[in-house]
């Protein structure tokens, strides 16, 4: 079963390796920290904020390109929870056909921020964070 989270927060330390990102289930008290690089926890900011660069970075050329090729990502599903890594899925239409690509779940969230990608969690891995 599919359980619809948010992003509730992104703690940014500069002076560490890992940053955090809590997903919070959305119609419960269940929430969970991922750990994540500092690279995603700045694209994921930026894009909330809604920073535009120069050029294109790479969440921005990601979304491009599903666009261009007239697509939409549908939603993320955190799908996986193995040796204290996390699994994401993007869940891609296009034409009517839907395309899972695997993913870091800081990738997918990076991703999906700016158009507000609806994202879920697979109720085992719930169980095993909770």
């Amino acid at each position: 079963m599919l359980v619809p989270v948010d992003l509730a927060r992104i703690i940014i330390n500069e002076n560490g390796d890992s940053q955090v990102i809590v997903l919070k289930e959305r119609a419960g008290d269940r929430h969970f920290p991922i750990l994540i690089g500092i690279n995603e926890a700045l694209a994921i900011d930026r894009r909330l904020k809604g920073i535009e660069t120069a050029r294109p970075l790479t969440h921005d050329l990601m979304a491009t390109l599903i666009a261009e090729l007239d697509a939409s990502l549908e939603k993320i599903v955190i799908c996986d929870l193995r040796d204290q890594t996390f699994y994401a899925k993007l869940i891609v239409c296009r034409n009517g056909n839907v395309v899972e690509i695997d993913s870091r779940p800081s990738d997918a969230i990076a991703l999906g921020v700016t158009n507000e990608t609806p994202i879920y969690v697979e109720e085992e891995v719930l169980q095993k964070v909770s």
